[in-house]
């Protein structure tokens, strides 16, 4: 049986992927979250950043729906959401991480300001808001991305961090 509490923090990592509200994930969510970073830094959607975060989002919307769109319908729903993707991505978070990857990787790289790899925590601030976190989870959420508090973010700290969010423990 799930518990009320583990329902109510799917409910807000759905939430998070479905970027328009409509009640499903699907491949325009992922493209919604691409155009989102690109008018945060100003980057240009033809660019070779904006190419390979739009690339990015579409392998993350494929690694997604390959695991979760039971029906093949092209959109997730809440559901499977949660019978699907969680609860198989619970068992493997590294399996995530690697789904994520190329989009987490691409935002970085439109985040990092001085071509290092990494982005500062106001910069990864930005990209949290970007995708929808409220200001106040965003500032906390990148204090504790920048573990050793360099003021620095990069894709060692960032992608099993974001397994962990999304593969919750019942």
């Amino acid at each position: 049986m799930v518990s009320s509490e583990y329902e109510r923090r799917i409910a807000a990592r759905f939430a998070t992927f479905d970027q328009d509200g409509n009640g499903y994930i699907d491949r325009s969510d992922f493209g919604a979250a691409a155009k989102a970073l690109l008018a945060e830094f100003g980057t240009a959607a033809r660019s070779d950043k904006g190419q390979a975060l739009y690339a990015g989002a579409e392998a993350f919307w494929q690694g997604m729906a390959g695991i979760a769109d039971r029906d093949g319908d092209q959109r997730i729903t809440r559901d499977e959401f949660v019978n699907g993707a969680v609860k198989r991505l619970r068992d493997n978070p590294e399996r995530f991480a690697e789904i994520a990857r190329p989009f987490l990787h691409a935002a970085l790289d439109i985040a990092d300001s001085d071509g290092d790899g990494r982005a500062t925590v106001a910069d990864t601030v930005r990209v949290l808001r970007a995708l929808g976190a409220p200001e106040e989870v965003a500032q906390g959420a990148a204090a504790v991305l920048d573990a050793d508090a360099d003021g620095k973010v990069g894709e060692a700290e960032i992608v099993p961090a974001f397994a962990r969010y999304f593969t919750i423990a019942e």
